[in-house]
């Protein structure tokens, strides 16, 4: 057998031939980056716009170039555009068929531009775009949460440390945690489109051009603050795409620890919720079960888009200046980081908008596990003026006869806990309870129902001005 022959059969039926094939195979781009067809479009428009008004090109031609790349939007959205794994990429997808429709007026769009400013550009345009979407349903869920804790600020539960009963705190405070979480991913969103506000279109392969272009028209016709600075920089910069997986990341972590407590609560030993059948499936064979899928799942895909920051991260980190063929391998990732993203955040703010809340079942919970310790112990430094350790190990010792006779400790008797301190008096049962524990927990950003109303009132200020 010929050394080609056995090429071909190694690779097997799957490529017609040899290298060239399997070149095309791993080469070629235009199956996922077509996602990028409208960016392109929009970023050609504007170069030629440049490229007409510093007479670089003439205005006819740029006005042939401008209505067949709009035919070609048209074409694609209608889904009458054929891509072609041989053309590469959607840049050259739409640049041959520019030359189809307008005929050599197509060849002077790419004057004064390579396609490693225009990836750069599309990209950046692209996950900009995105960061908008996600920051708009990042709103939504924030405003689900805070519709949930304005009707349940005073609804008891228990707070928890290490999974163990810690302190009542209110429902209400414990949604209002997970708007602070999602409003710093907003934060980190914001701060992320500042940062990448800058159009690379004009930096060329890596050294800029020597024709005589206007950067500052591209970019702010591109709704850009400004142009980048550094020609090499701007070609090989991917941080944005980092930076976007970093805050999907985080935002994904955020949402998979609010799926395990849905998943947790939702639990026949919890029973704090119930899942509307929107968000749950039931099993092949045990007809009694309603399960959490949607909260698991979200719960899982966290794992996916954390995989893409370290797989984007491991690309980049060995990648000398300027463009590298390795950056082709951005785009995936952040595709498919920001799909799921986007479906975690529709699942979530579904099961909070509808999900039932058992209120029984958390307040019977809340006063579990001697919730109310804490209490006790700072009522003995506020009225006996015990110093805090002395009144933790009498609070200790009160915890331990209530545990010995089966009993919460708003159910010793006073006599009972004169036994363990004898300056104890009737005063001590006003804050045993878990309504007047949380009702105590005034502090500024304490668990006390007017201090989460407080709260509720501020976020839906700042969520209506954001």
């Amino acid at each position: 057998m010929s050394d080609k022959k056995a090429s071909n059969a190694m690779w097997g039926g799957r490529f017609a031939s040899g290298p060239a094939a399997i070149m095309e195979a791993i080469n070629a781009s235009i199956g996922f980056d077509k996602k990028l067809y409208a960016q392109d479009i929009r970023g050609s428009i504007a170069h030629s716009e440049m490229l007409a008004e510093t007479r670089i090109i003439e205005r006819q031609d740029q006005e042939k170039i401008a209505h067949g790349l709009n035919t070609i939007l048209a074409e694609i959205e209608a889904g009458d555009f054929e891509f072609s794994t041989r053309l590469e990429d959607i840049h050259m997808n739409i640049e041959a068929r520019l030359a189809e429709l307008i005929g050599p007026a197509a060849g002077r769009l790419h004057t004064a531009r390579s396609r490693n400013d225009q990836v750069a550009l599309d990209f950046r345009l692209w996950v900009k775009d995105e960061l908008h979407r996600v920051a708009e349903a990042l709103k939504g869920l924030i405003a689900a949460f805070l519709t949930r804790a304005e009707h349940h600020a005073a609804t008891v539960m228990p707070g928890f440390t290490h999974m163990q009963t810690a302190q009542p705190v209110t429902f209400g405070h414990h949604c209002m945690a997970y708007i602070e979480m999602f409003s710093r991913d907003l934060s980190r969103m914001r701060d992320a489109i500042e940062r990448m506000d800058e159009s690379p279109l004009g930096a060329a392969a890596l050294a800029g051009t020597g024709f005589p272009i206007d950067r500052q028209m591209t970019a702010k016709a591109l709704g850009f603050r400004e142009p980048t600075r550094n020609s090499l920089d701007s070609v090989s910069d991917r941080d944005f795409a980092l930076e976007f997986l970093s805050i999907a990341a985080i935002c994904a972590t955020h949402l998979s620890r609010l799926a395990e407590e849905i998943v947790i609560w939702s639990t026949p030993q919890f029973g704090f919720v119930r899942l509307s059948d929107s968000f749950s499936t039931g099993s092949s064979i045990m007809p009694q079960k309603k399960n959490p899928d949607a909260a698991e799942l979200v719960r899982a895909k966290t794992g996916r888009v954390n995989g893409h920051l370290i797989g984007l991260l491991t690309v980049m980190k060995g990648l000398p200046l300027t463009y590298s063929k390795d950056m082709q391998e951005d785009k995936e990732a952040v595709f498919d980081a920001a799909e799921t993203l986007d479906l975690m955040l529709a699942a979530m703010t579904g099961m909070v908008g509808d999900m039932e809340i058992n209120e029984a079942a958390m307040k019977k919970a809340a006063g579990s596990g001697y919730s109310t310790a804490t209490d006790l112990a700072d009522w003995l430094v506020r009225t006996l003026g015990l110093p805090f350790r002395e009144a933790h190990h009498v609070t200790g010792r009160a915890v331990a006869l209530a545990e010995s006779r089966k009993l919460g400790l708003e159910k010793l008797s006073l006599k009972d806990l004169q036994s363990v301190h004898p300056g104890i008096t009737d005063d001590v049962f006003s804050v045993l309870s878990v309504q007047n524990s949380v009702k105590s927990r005034t502090s500024f950003g304490g668990t006390a129902p007017a201090e989460v109303r407080k709260q509720i009132r501020y976020w839906k200020k700042r969520l209506g001005k954001a």
